[in-house]
């Protein structure tokens, strides 16, 4: 059997660090995506999630500058988790996205979902 890791978000990104490494650049930011559904009581709820992405320009992926806060994205990647020793020896794990493509997302596109 074929096996799958593939994910893909539309949301708006956070924190963008982008890096120099070597030739290339390598952009580590965040994008939060929302989700709506209403609770017991009928009241609206807004649930966030924040998704770690990891980027680098080149291999599908463009010039890195677009990226900054606020700006709608969507990504299309494979997600990975890594497995790393806290300060207080407990093992803990990070999911991140390793992205394959990274497109900003225009106004009148973000509006129509919502953004």
């Amino acid at each position: 059997m074929e096996q799958l890791n593939r994910i893909e978000i539309r949301g708006n990104v956070g924190n963008v660090n982008i890096l120099k490494v070597g030739e290339s650049r390598v952009a580590h930011f965040s994008v939060a995506t929302n989700y709506a559904y209403k609770d017991r009581n009928g009241e609206a709820v807004i649930e966030t999630t924040w998704h770690n992405v990891t980027a680098w320009e080149g291999k599908g992926i463009g010039n890195l500058d677009f990226l900054a806060k606020g700006a709608c994205v969507y990504v299309t990647g494979r997600m990975r988790s890594q497995k790393y020793t806290a300060n207080d020896g407990a093992e803990k794990y990070y999911m991140e996205i390793i992205a394959a493509a990274v497109t900003p997302v225009e106004e009148a596109q973000a509006a129509q979902y919502g953004m």
